[in-house]
C-alpha cells in the first residue's frame, strides 16, 4: 500500500522534478549484479544416505546465484558469506531495472504531453484481434 501511495504522489510531481530525483536516486546505486540468490536443498547419490531415508532428511541448503547468459541460465554455487555479500548487489540490479521503468514512463509522459498523444485512441482500440 505503501508502494502504491508514493507512486500516486510521484505522479503528481511535475515530470523534471521526478527525473532530478531518479536520477539521483540511480547515482546512489552501488554495484549491480544481474539475477537471483535460490537455496536447494539435495539428494545425493548414495542409496544408503540419510537423504534417501523415510522421511529424507535432504543435504542443504545451499544457495545458488542464477543468471542468464546469452540467453541460458547459469548458476554459480556460493558459500553463506558470499551469498551475504552479493544480497545488496542484487537488490541494486532490481531497483536499477525498477529506476529505468520509471525513467522511460517519465519520458512516454512528457513525449505525449508536447507532442500532444495523450488522450488519444490507439489503432484497433487498444484491443488484439482473437485468430
Amino acid at each position: 500500500m505503501e508502494d502504491f501511495a508514493s507512486e500516486m504522489a510521484a505522479a503528481r510531481e511535475a515530470p523534471e522534478e521526478r527525473l532530478r530525483a531518479l536520477l539521483s536516486e540511480l547515482a546512489e546505486l552501488g554495484f549491480c549484479l544481474p539475477g537471483s540468490l535460490s537455496e536447494r536443498k539435495l539428494r545425493c547419490g548414495n542409496p544408503r544416505c540419510r537423504c534417501r531415508a523415510d522421511p529424507p532428511k535432504l543435504h542443504g541448503p545451499y544457495t545458488y546465484w542464477t543468471r542468464k547468459v546469452d540467453g541460458r541460465s547459469v548458476a554459480q554455487l556460493l558459500t553463506a558469506e558470499q551469498a551475504e555479500r552479493y544480497r545488496p548487489w542484487i537488490e541494486n540490479d532490481r531497483r536499477l531495472r525498477a529506476l529505468v521503468r520509471e525513467l522511460e514512463a517519465v519520458a512516454v509522459e512528457v513525449a505525449e504531453q508536447a507532442e500532444g498523444w495523450a488522450g488519444k485512441p490507439r489503432p484497433g482500440g487498444g484491443k488484439r484481434r482473437a485468430r
